[in-house]
């Protein structure tokens, strides 16, 4: 048994008056316990971001309705790092409460622990603290009953498509009640693809099937609405390859919010290229940071550790014990601080970038590089046919394995 001493991180800490940002706050005021968890996952992110990885985001839960994309996620979304965002269907359906006529200042706090049963009669509906009337529901069906009606909706579409003219629709509700941007809105505007692995399990879906019933009936002649699940799965593919053979860090790097899909679509296109599709070369995430809720014990995937994404494949195996990390946290609680944090670097590296010029910046403090990436950011939903195209391209080629992966000795038909 080797006998050698594996090198010692000297525990140092330094007092809260006598750091001057959150970054000194962050590196130097959290040596242990679960605030030990949070401080690597800013030098985690710092260090992805520094190396000009693009970054995926994983978020479940009602960051909307309760005001966190606001707060936190737009701003992040705004610095150009993001390349696309994972969400649910329930995200992109309150995210469009605001922006109704009249109903600006819609969401209100309330306790978590009053009585339900007293906010049902005043027909109150309730997320935890947050809290809106009924009326809303009925206000945001329809109007989304009445979009989905018009002419450029009448087709088959991935949901990246889908959630893109839905965002364009956002904005100029938005625009026409003075309302503050939403999430859908600033995704539109910067071309980072929206994915939603489970669309069926939401309302904006619910108010597509309305119009599919009353078709079905014969109350309306048409609704030719389809989203194409495939292809939208397939972009995700053709944007994890680009990460990987042609952004200038050729890595990736993803952060994960809360569990459930959209923690799992994040994480699928790796299997898809490599186990599935048969593509060589195919790599997983570089730098992987998680903010979950679940106890690792429960076995779901919203749970797992990254290393456990590592015996998939769809986290990197050479890698992970430095890149990667999980904290079981609530993340609205810390996302506020990791993202001024951030943001912060920023404006510090913008401000030196003036002072002394981007080059020499750049040979002094390398990480400045990655963080000051142009804020337009990478605008994939705009390449997102080329992207696709290069990848079929890809399983052309593939194409004798993928025809031997047909065949299996299958029992008699049942």
């Amino acid at each position: 048994m080797s006998t050698q001493r594996q090198p010692r991180r000297v525990v140092r800490t330094r007092r809260v008056d006598e750091v001057d940002s959150f970054d000194g706050l962050l590196r130097h005021c959290l040596p242990a316990f679960g605030g030990a968890y949070l401080r690597r996952i800013y030098a985690i992110l710092d260090n992805a971001i520094g190396m000009g990885c693009p970054m995926t985001v994983a978020v479940a839960g009602p960051v909307t309705v309760s005001g966190q994309h606001q707060a936190w996620l737009i701003p992040l979304l705004e610095t150009g790092w993001v390349a696309y965002v994972s969400t649910t269907d329930a995200v992109c359906y309150h995210d469009g409460h605001r922006s109704l006529a009249g109903r600006g200042d819609c969401v209100f706090e309330v306790p978590i622990f009053g009585d339900d049963g007293a906010l049902r009669e005043q027909r109150i509906i309730r997320v935890a603290d947050m809290a809106f009337d009924e009326d809303i529901l009925f206000d945001q069906d329809r109007f989304l009953s009445a979009l989905l009606r018009r002419p450029e909706f009448q087709k088959k579409m991935s949901g990246t498509e889908f959630r893109y003219k839905l965002g364009l629709w956002y904005a100029a509700m938005e625009k026409a009640s003075g309302t503050a941007p939403g999430l859908l809105s600033a995704c539109a505007r910067m071309a980072i693809p929206v994915f939603v692995g489970a669309p069926g399990d939401g309302s904006v879906f619910l108010n597509s099937m309305k119009l599919w019933a009353m078709r079905e009936a014969g109350l309306i002649d048409r609704h030719d609405l389809e989203l194409d699940l495939h292809l939208e799965v397939f972009e995700s593919c053709a944007f994890h390859r680009w990460g990987l053979f042609e952004s200038e860090a050729r890595a990736l790097a993803t952060l994960i919010l809360g569990g459930g899909v959209p923690k799992n679509f994040n994480l699928q296109p790796e299997p898809a290229l490599g186990q599935i599709l048969g593509l060589p070369d195919i790599r997983g995430y570089l730098f992987d940071v998680q903010i979950v809720s679940a106890p690792v014990t429960d076995g779901s995937l919203s749970s797992c550790f990254p290393a456990e994404a590592v015996t998939w494949g769809k986290v990197d195996k050479d890698h992970y014990q430095q890149t990667t990390e999980s904290m079981q946290c609530d993340y609205s609680i810390v996302l506020p601080l990791l993202v001024k944090a951030l943001l912060e670097n920023r404006a510090r590296y913008e401000r030196l970038a003036g002072e002394m010029g981007e080059q020499a910046l750049f040979e002094q403090e390398p990480k400045a590089r990655g963080y000051l990436r142009p804020r337009e950011g990478y605008r994939l939903f705009d390449r997102r046919a080329e992207l696709v195209d290069k990848l079929k391209r890809a399983v052309r080629e593939q194409g004798q394995w993928l025809l031997e992966s047909l065949e299996y000795p299958l029992p008699p038909a049942p």
